[in-house]
């Protein structure tokens, strides 16, 4: 369906409050519903007249690449969960803009070279060998896997970035985050939001939350910026306080903080998604689960697996890309419009809300057939090329693209194969739920039930 007036078709909800309840509920189902419903292009209301929300839903491959890539500069981070997050994690590469973009971007580009990343493949597999030993004391030989790789990742890219402290700010990463995830997504979906410095329990509990945060980074950063010259750590940390360019000199300790931040929410609950339903998925498939195993188990033929692998294990990224179809760990994303624009042969007005959502687009069926059944095969290299780009964007597009994309790739292929090549794993829970936060995470457990190989301890 298309149009060349400013009519936007949309689901109507109920009355006065358009479709606010329904996006409480389930945000997800309420965009994949009014794209099967309305199409490529639709208009969703939410909320009583004078506090109505419009957002407008790009659904298509196409629309998607206009929105993120060919006309990027008409769709900016200016709407309210950006600010939200702003606000509670610093002003790093996720939410900055213009200049501050910009010269962030030039100075910390260098730290996620192909190279550099690669060097980081060490402490991803620390990370999984520790994990995998405290799984042989699993009771009853189960564990759940959305809050296992939650753990694994977050312990794996504070290593990366504090190197020595990783203890202690995981500690108090486990605390603060969950606490301003929620607080940042509530008040971006909430038509009237209370000054922060208010003393409600959530500002305060979120006042909390973050000056333990902040007191833990400028803890660590003072400690590096004290050693100096004489600091000979290789994590990101060091690096950063290093970062400077003969344009814009270095970043300072605020704007370093900021930058971790960021690292550490991106870093570690994107990834954590992703590897989560990629067991799960696997746990649910024995098929696909059995080829997985055995390439892993060729490659690496009894090693610790490198960064000069991931090109030798095709079939688990394969598996990996579909998890990350199914189940995009950023499954909307949001812009708003600078000026008034046609996408799809729709009218999108200037300062409107633009969601586009891997979610949705991810389950097309334009490019995806039977979209809801699991087929790692969908990524073979004929067929992933045969698909418009942005077809599948889990890691967004264009200039704001992901910058720790092939981090969060090599990071993953190789846990997986470590963990396969040390247990089977049987699905417990047949269905988990999802919630979206920040990044889309499991609602409920994803227990799996955990059997030995036989050969795994001589292969590890």
């Amino acid at each position: 369906m298309t149009s060349t007036g400013t009519h936007v078709p949309g689901p109507t909800g109920i009355p006065l409050l358009g479709s606010m309840f329904d996006l409480r509920r389930d945000s997800l189902g309420t965009f994949l519903g009014a794209f099967r419903d309305h199409g490529d292009v639709v208009r969703v209301t939410a909320g009583p007249p004078g506090l109505r929300t419009e957002v407008y839903g790009v659904f298509s491959a196409e629309g998607a690449q206009q929105v993120l890539a060919t006309e990027s500069a008409n769709f900016r981070k200016d709407n309210a969960f950006y600010q939200e997050v702003r606000d509670s994690f610093g002003n790093g590469l996720l939410t900055s803009q213009d200049g501050d973009y910009v010269r962030q971007r030039r100075l910390v580009q260098p730290l996620f070279t192909r190279r550099r990343v690669d060097g980081y493949a060490d402490a991803v597999t620390t990370e999984t060998a520790t994990l995998l030993a405290s799984w042989r004391d699993a009771p009853g030989a189960t564990v759940d896997v959305a809050a296992e790789m939650t753990r694994l990742t977050l312990r794996a890219v504070a290593r990366i970035l504090f190197g020595t402290d990783v203890e202690s700010a995981v500690d108090v990463v486990e605390r603060s985050f969950p606490v301003l995830g929620e607080y940042a997504l509530r008040r971006a979906f909430t038509p009237v939001r209370p000054p922060r410095h208010w003393p409600t329990p959530a500002n305060r509990r979120a006042a909390a939350a973050i000056g333990e945060l902040y007191e833990e980074c400028d803890r660590i950063i003072g400690k590096r910026r004290a050693e100096g010259s004489a600091a000979t750590g290789d994590d990101l940390l060091t690096l950063l306080s290093r970062a400077a360019d003969e344009t814009d000199g270095g970043l300072d300790p605020s704007e370093i903080r900021d930058q971790v931040l960021v690292f550490l929410l991106a870093g570690h609950e994107t990834t954590a998604t992703s590897l989560a339903f990629s067991l799960h998925l696997l746990a649910r498939h024995p098929d696909q689960q059995r080829r997985a195993r055995d390439e892993a188990v060729r490659v690496l033929a009894g090693r610790t697996p490198g960064a000069a692998d991931l090109d030798a294990l095709p079939y688990l990224t394969q598996v990996l890309k579909e998890a990350m179809r199914l189940y995009p760990a950023g499954p909307v994303i949001g812009r708003r419009a600078v000026a008034t624009t046609v996408v799809g042969g729709h009218t999108i007005p200037a300062g409107a809300d633009v969601v586009v959502a891997p979610w949705v687009t991810h389950r097309h069926p334009r490019y995806w057939e039977e979209p809801e059944r699991f087929d790692p095969e969908r990524f073979a290299p004929e067929r992933e090329k045969a698909r418009p780009r942005y077809a599948w964007f889990p890691f967004g597009g264009g200039p704001r693209a992901c910058i720790g994309q092939h981090f969060s790739m090599l990071e993953s292929v190789l846990a997986l194969a470590m963990i396969l090549r040390a247990y089977e794993i049987e699905a417990v829970d047949t269905y988990v739920p999802v919630t979206v936060g920040i990044t889309l995470r499991a609602a409920g457990p994803a227990r799996c039930r955990l059997r030995p190989r036989s050969h795994s301890r001589a292969e590890a």
